[in-house]
C-alpha cells in the first residue's frame, strides 16, 4: 500500500468531536510515563539526527534517550539542581536538546527553551526575569553568557556542550562519569510546571507562558489528528528548538505516539535544495514546515525528487498561502494541511486528512477545543463576519491551554474575558465551520469604510512569480483613511521597476476585490521578522510612521 493511501487517524471529523476525550491521570512525568515506557522494547527509534551537511546520520532508540536522559538527570542532581529549578537552555538542533529535556522533565527541573538567535541581551532580560539558577548551552554561545553574567544574580550552575571553559561543568565529562540508573523520578501533579516558553515580544517586552505537565499530554491532539503520525512514520518538523513548535513537532506528541523523529542542524543561510534532498534522502513520511519555507521550496524544481516516501504534509506559525498548496500538491501530489495555535495552546484549528480541504482556510477547531469567533464583548458572531478568534475556558478549560503569563496577572487577565480566552488573533467562520484568518487584531487595515485582510492581499501578491515575499499594512492617507502599502522582495530574476508596480497592481485586482489592492509598493531585500520567522508587520508600520 501507497503510504499516501494509509487510512488516516481521524476518519469522521464530526465524529470524534463528538467522542474524543483525553483521560488526565492525577500524576504525570512525560520521561517516565513516556520515554521510558517505549524503551521496553529496547530497538524502538526514537530520533535521526543529521549533521548540517546532511550527512552522518545519529540514531538513537527510545532506550538510549532513557540511559541518557537518566545521566543528565544524575549530573544535575550531582550539582544540587532540584524540582521547582528553572534552567535556561539554549542549544541548537542537536539530540543532545532532547536529551537534556528529558533528563530536566525527570527532575521536576523546568526548562526555558531559547533559541541560539537570540542576543546577549536577549538572554541578560529572560534569566532575570525568570530567575533562572542554570544555563544549558554549547561552546560557541557559551559566549553570550559570559557577556552577562554578572548582570545574572540567579545564575548558579554553567553547563556547556562541545567543548570547555573556565567555570563552567563540561556536558561530555559530567556525561562519561554519571550513571545511567536514575534512584528516583519526581512524581508531577499535572498542575505542576512543565516548562516555560517566551514570546516573540513583537508587542511588548516578550512574556513568560507557563505551561503545567498537561502540556506534554495534550499535544496527542496535534500529533495524532492533525499530523495523522503513527509508530511507523518519520516525522520532520523544521523549527528551532527554542521555538515552541518543537515542542509541538518534534518531543511531545510524536513520542507518545511512538513516532521517530529527524532533526537536522541546520547552520547558515536557509538552503531549500538541502531540505528537499533530505525528504528523498531520509525517506520523510509526515513533514512540517512553517509557509516561510514552502514559499521558498514551491521555487525550486520539485520535479526531480522523489517524493514516493511523502504521505502528509502541515503547516503552521502563520496562513499559508492558496497559491503556495495549490503549486506544492500539483508537484508533488500531496495537500499542505494548515493549523493555528500558539505559544500558550497546542493545535486549536486545523485541516485533516478525512476533511475537505479549503486552500488558505485554517480548517475547523480541534477535538476537545471549542473555539468560536466573537464581539469585543465575548457573544459569538454569524456565519462571514469578522470578529476575535476566541476559546471557551467555561465552564471548562481545555486541556493544553497555558496556566498563566508567569509573574505578569494583568498581562493574562487581559486575555481573559467572560467564558473566553481571547487569542489576539481575527478572523471569520463560513456557513461549514471553516475558519478564514484576517490577521492579528490590530494589523486590519480599515480603507474607505473596507477592512482589508492584509493575508489576503499577500496571498495575491504571492501568486505573482515576481513575488519571493510580501508583507501589508495600512498607512495613513487623507482622502481613505488609510491605504494598502505593500512591501515586496522580489524573486532572484526580477528587479525593481514602475512598470512591475503597475502590473502588481493589476495582478492583485484581478485574484481578488479591485478595493483591497496595494496603492503603494515599496521594494525591500528583506522583511523584519521575529526570532521564530513571522513577518513583524507592526515594525513596518513603525517605519512608516517616522517617515
Amino acid at each position: 500500500m501507497n503510504g499516501k493511501s494509509i487510512e488516516p487517524n481521524m476518519v469522521n471529523y464530526e465524529e470524534t468531536r463528538r467522542s474524543f476525550r483525553l483521560e488526565v491521570p492525577d500524576y504525570f512525568n512525560f520521561g517516565s510515563d513516556v520515554v521510558d515506557k517505549w524503551a521496553e522494547a529496547r530497538t524502538k527509534v526514537a530520533l535521526i539526527a543529521v549533521d548540517p551537511s546532511g550527512e552522518n546520520p545519529r540514531t538513537f532508540t527510545f532506550w538510549d534517550i532513557k540511559n541518557l536522559s537518566n545521566r543528565f538527570a544524575n549530573v544535575l542532581k550531582k550539582h544540587g539542581a532540584e524540582k521547582g529549578d528553572l534552567a535556561f537552555i539554549m542549544l541548537p538542533r542537536i539530540p543532545e536538546w532532547h536529551i537534556c529535556m528529558v533528563g530536566m522533565f525527570k527532575l521536576g527541573v523546568i526548562p526555558i527553551p531559547s533559541t541560539i538567535l537570540l542576543t546577549p541581551r536577549d538572554i541578560e532580560y529572560r534569566i532575570n526575569r525568570a530567575e533562572a539558577k542554570i544555563v544549558i548551552t554549547d561552546v560557541e554561545n557559551a559566549s553570550k553568557i559570559e557577556e552577562i553574567r554578572k548582570k545574572c544574580p540567579s545564575l548558579k550552575t554553567l553547563i556547556v556542550l562541545g567543548g570547555e571553559r573556565n567555570g563552567w561543568i563540561s556536558y561530555e565529562e559530567e556525561m562519561k562519569e554519571a550513571s545511567r540508573r536514575l534512584d528516583c523520578v519526581e512524581k508531577m501533579r499535572m498542575e505542576d510546571t512543565l516548562l516555560i516558553y517566551f514570546t516573540s515580544g513583537t508587542e511588548a517586552y516578550p512574556k513568560m507562558v507557563r505551561h503545567t505537565q498537561e502540556y506534554a499530554l495534550a499535544h496527542i491532539v496535534t500529533a495524532r489528528f492533525w499530523q495523522d503520525l503513527k509508530p511507523t512514520d518519520l516525522h520532520w518538523t523544521l523549527s528551532d528548538t527554542g521555538w515552541a513548535k518543537a515542542a509541538w513537532g518534534y518531543l511531545f506528541g510524536q513520542w507518545i505516539i511512538g513516532t521517530a523523529v529527524f532533526q537536522w542542524n541546520m547552520k547558515g543561510k536557509f538552503n531549500p535544495e538541502m531540505v528537499l534532498e533530505l525528504l528523498e534522502k531520509y525517506g520523510i513520511t509526515v513533514f512540517c514546515a512553517p509557509p516561510t519555507v514552502y514559499r521558498m521550496l514551491v521555487r525550486e524544481n520539485l520535479e526531480k525528487y522523489d517524493f514516493s516516501e511523502l504521505r502528509h504534509c502541515v503547516s503552521a506559525g502563520e496562513p499559508l498561502n492558496p497559491e503556495v498548496i495549490r503549486i506544492w500538491r500539483e508537484k508533488t501530489g500531496i495537500a499542505i494541511h494548515d493549523g493555528y495555535g500558539q505559544t500558550e495552546t497546542v493545535n486549536v484549528i486545523a485541516n485533516y486528512r478525512c476533511m475537505r480541504l479549503k486552500p488558505g482556510s485554517m480548517g475547523k477547531p480541534a477535538p476537545g477545543w471549542d473555539v468560536a469567533i466573537v464581539d469585543d464583548d465575548g457573544n459569538p458572531l454569524p456565519p462571514n463576519t469578522e470578529g476575535h478568534i476566541a476559546i471557551r475556558v467555561k465552564p471548562k478549560r481545555p486541556i493544553g491551554l497555558f496556566a498563566e503569563y508567569w509573574k505578569d496577572p494583568k498581562g493574562t487577565s487581559s486575555r481573559f474575558r467572560g467564558e473566553w480566552y481571547f487569542t489576539g488573533d481575527k478572523a471569520y467562520v463560513d456557513e461549514e465551520g471553516y475558519f478564514w484568518f484576517i490577521g492579528r487584531a490590530d494589523d486590519v487595515i480599515k480603507s474607505s469604510g473596507y477592512r482589508i485582510s492584509p493575508f489576503e492581499v499577500e496571498s495575491a501578491l504571492i501568486e505573482h512569480p515576481a513575488v519571493l515575499e510580501a508583507a501589508v499594512i495600512g498607512v495613513p492617507d487623507d482622502i481613505r483613511g488609510q491605504i494598502v502599502k505593500a512591501f515586496i522582495v522580489l524573486s532572484k530574476d526580477y528587479q525593481p521597476s514602475e512598470e512591475l508596480i503597475e502590473e502588481l497592481q493589476n495582478h492583485v485586482k484581478r485574484v481578488t476585490a479591485p478595493y483591497k489592492y496595494p496603492r503603494k509598493i515599496e521594494f525591500v531585500k528583506a522583511l523584519p521578522k521575529t526570532i521564530s520567522g513571522k513577518i513583524r508587520r507592526k515594525a513596518l508600520r513603525m517605519r512608516e510612521m517616522k517617515k
